[in-house]
């Protein structure tokens, strides 16, 4: 009795609420589909004609073509708003859609048409019975016991397609260079011409703040600061490096004449320290490893292979060496030249042109005189709130170390904890982040972007460092824990998937870094080491 009377409820609750609502499949469809809907009677579970059943998406999308039919209004209103504005036209977006299919149809042809592909068609036959077709120079014969290709090439058909062979060539090679980066501890891929990684920071609107600031009388460095925390637009970043690096002074009648005065300065110092006969053992060494790191910086971009660019970043290395002899030279600080000779080489060359094409012999004398004393001078005072850690057994990364790793105890134990029970120790991986600055993790322009950020904190960056390589650290947390060995987590930790980061994410980055100094720099418990 109760199961009847509960078969008459619901009997009744779907009668009640058969009523036709636009966007639910028919009755007809559910019955049978297309054949049904146009009045064919069904007996037997089987649509006359001996066909099964049609159950397929076009049916079903058929049969809720009414979907947006909400009454006679031919205006879709989008949900959740009143605006008028916000009432699209049916018939206008119906034409919209037509265009964009056409656009893509007429979009793919082209695609298809410059590629070097074969097109083949197959024409499947009735059983037992095989096609064949050919097109181009390859001939497919298909029959029921499998798939036989005949492939017949021409010398002519070689001759007409040689330069799309040579673009198929550029893109081995591509393939080689990501496998080159695919080695653990290999630095990331220069890309210098990433257009829309720096879309960014090029806004019309930023440029004019920049501007207006750089060229007042005298400077207001706390608002140049806060205005390229966020990112310079490329145009205006060799200047405002130098006046945020403190190589510059604020007062915009006497920079020309500290420009050159300290190139002056760093021609001298060459003369005095590089170009001799007779050097002591210790400079002797230090040249000697200098030399040995150069040309390992970038192996496989061609920029860094020239040799005016080898010799510029050797006397830049040794004279600083020269010139700080607590800490001397270190492998290392020759990764942490590179972003200062890119920018300073890109003001020289024009913001559009591509560095990884650029002959450094096609500049002028004093145009490479003027790079590598300004890089020189930037990295000497970007340096010099960190160089504790390039003292005698880099004593300031130690620390660096140890204090990232009770930070991450203290943000986040699960990570912490997985990567403790695999063995896995933050010396191991985080003291190259530390050494190089992340350079050695993330693209170029990627790097670019963060020194923007870097030189413009007020205190320095040597203690924001460490909050941004816990945000680096927190940011791979999910590929992290699902590794289950030492050796996967290392390979992950010393090659992180960097290669198609933009300015976007570095904006996260920071942002996420700065977070965490706000929350944790002023709770320095956490930043004491356990003895």
């Amino acid at each position: 009795m109760s199961s009847s009377s509960s078969s008459d409820a619901g009997s009744s609750f779907w009668k009640n609420n058969s009523g036709r609502i636009p966007g639910r499949p028919t009755a007809a469809s559910r019955m049978g589909g297309p054949a049904a809907a146009a009045g064919g009677v069904v007996r037997g579970g089987a649509i006359p004609g001996g066909a099964s059943s049609s159950n397929s998406f076009q049916d079903y999308q058929e049969s809720v073509s009414d979907a947006w039919d909400l009454g006679d209004d031919e205006f879709c209103i989008i949900s959740g708003t009143v605006d008028p504005a916000a009432r699209i036209s049916k018939k206008v977006s119906h034409s919209a859609a037509l265009n964009v299919i056409k656009t893509h149809r007429s979009g793919s042809s082209g695609d298809r048409a410059g590629r070097l592909t074969t097109e083949v068609s197959v024409h499947r036959g009735s059983v037992g019975g095989a096609a064949s077709t050919v097109t181009g120079t390859m001939t497919v014969v298909e029959s029921l016991d499998g798939l036989k290709i005949d492939r017949t090439v021409t010398e002519k058909a070689l001759t007409q397609h040689q330069p799309k062979y040579e673009a198929i060539n550029h893109v081995n090679e591509n393939r080689y260079r990501q496998r080159f980066h695919a080695y653990p501890g290999r630095p990331q891929l220069l890309k210098l011409s990433s257009n829309v990684a720096s879309k960014d920071v090029e806004c019309e609107s930023k440029y004019e703040k920049f501007t207006n600031i750089l060229e007042a009388p005298l400077l207001n460095l706390i608002a140049l600061k806060e205005l390229s925390w966020s990112g310079i637009p490329r145009r205006m970043r060799a200047v405002t490096w130098r006046l945020l690096s403190g190589y510059l002074p604020t007062s915009l009648e006497r920079r020309n004449t500290v420009l050159e005065r300290k190139r002056a300065d760093y021609k001298k110092l060459v003369q005095q320290y590089f170009h001799v006969d007779s050097r002591d053992e210790i400079q002797q060494d230090t040249y000697r490893q200098i030399h040995i790191d150069v040309p390992r910086m970038n192996p496989h971009v061609s920029l860094f292979q020239q040799k005016l660019v080898q010799e510029m970043f050797e006397r830049i290395l040794f004279i600083w060496a020269i010139r700080h002899p607590a800490s001397g030279y270190v492998q290392g600080i020759n990764d942490l030249v590179t972003p200062f000779f890119i920018v300073f080489l890109q003001e020289s060359v024009g913001a559009e042109k591509d560095l990884e094409q650029c002959q450094l012999g096609d500049l002028s004398l004093e145009q490479r005189d003027i790079i590598e004393s300004d890089s020189f001078w930037c990295l000497s005072k970007f340096l010099d709130c960190i160089q504790d850690n390039y003292i005698f057994a880099q004593l300031g990364i130690q620390e660096k170390v140890n204090q990232l790793k009770e930070l991450i105890q203290r943000i986040d134990g699960t990570l912490h904890r997985h990567l403790q029970s695999h063995g896995v120790d933050y010396l191991q991986f985080s003291f190259r982040w530390m050494n190089n600055l992340l350079t050695r993790e993330l693209p170029l322009y990627c790097t670019i972007r963060l020194w923007d950020t870097y030189l413009a904190e007020s205190d320095g960056f040597a203690v924001f460092q460490l909050y941004v390589c816990a945000a680096f650290l927190l940011h791979w947390r999910e590929q992290l824990l699902q590794e289950k060995d030492f050796q996967g987590l290392m390979l992950l930790l010393q090659n992180l998937p960097t290669h198609s980061w933009m300015d976007s994410h570095i904006g996260v980055l920071v942002a996420e870094a700065f977070r965490l100094k706000f929350t944790y720099a002023d709770t320095p418990k956490h930043l004491e080491g356990k003895s």
